[in-house]
């Protein structure tokens, strides 16, 4: 599905991730933990086309939906706009909705690429069976929701592209702890509905205890990698990350 090969990201003089490889088979959750300032973030931004000083491959290789044989590309150099084309989307750390519009006007703009106003109905249907809060609150202005519900809604924005991989960055962030079950519950049903996971998070726990295969990122090298099993257990990343 996705692979990246020995990718340098710089800011200025800044040599954010430094050689970093990673596989992304299609149908798993793949995991990227590491604390604040590791790189993580920057890794995201690179597949998604926000980062132009970039070095190495990321290769994209989604599945054929005509029965013809898979085709690789190469990302780094395109737009964010081609990246979303090709099937890939994200859900921002941050969030990063639009406050002054509406929970479905902002839902609206994640399917910008698409042009099926039947089929865009439908999956906005979908997010609101998803989160029924935002159904509850479609017609409210975005800065208005709470932490929890800006976060469903900024889920549910990048899932109106159908994208085939979908990227999670911090979702967890500044939620409490059963709204952050609720939102890994969902990220489970997204793949099990057979949406390509990656998961950048800072809850290592949480984000261990759904992945299939795990990386851990210090100061923008690849520190561990393995099944998110052996890393659940793996005592150095216990004592950095599990407490």
């Amino acid at each position: 599905m996705l692979e990246i090969k020995d990718l340098h990201v710089h800011y200025g003089g800044i040599h954010a991730v430094q050689g970093v490889s990673m596989r992304i088979p299609q149908g798993r959750i793949v995991t990227l933990i590491g604390a604040n300032g590791a790189g993580k973030s920057s890794v995201i931004r690179s597949i998604s086309g926000l980062v132009k000083d970039t070095k190495g491959e990321v290769r994209f290789t989604p599945a054929a939906r005509d029965g013809s044989g898979p085709r690789t590309e190469q990302l780094l150099g395109k737009s964010p706009e081609d990246i979303i084309r090709r099937g890939i989307s994200v859900s921002p750390e941050g969030r990063r909705i639009l406050p002054h519009l509406t929970v479905e006007e902002n839902l609206m703009l994640g399917a910008y690429i698409r042009n099926d106003k039947e089929g865009i109905a439908q999956d906005i249907d979908w997010v609101y069976n998803l989160f029924p809060r935002l159904r509850e609150r479609s017609w409210q202005k975005g800065g208005t929701l709470s932490g929890g519900e800006q976060q469903m809604l900024a889920m549910g924005r990048a899932m109106m592209s159908k994208p085939k991989l979908l990227m999670l960055d911090e979702p967890s962030m500044g939620l409490a702890p059963l709204l952050v079950e609720q939102i890994f519950d969902i990220i489970l049903s997204l793949n099990k509905a057979g949406t390509t996971i990656l998961l950048v998070e800072q809850n290592a726990q949480m984000a261990l205890s759904i992945a299939d295969r795990a990386y851990v990122l210090e100061t923008g090298n690849i520190f561990k990698e393995g099944s998110a099993d052996m890393l659940m257990h793996d005592d150095a990343v216990r004592k950095a990350y599990l407490g």
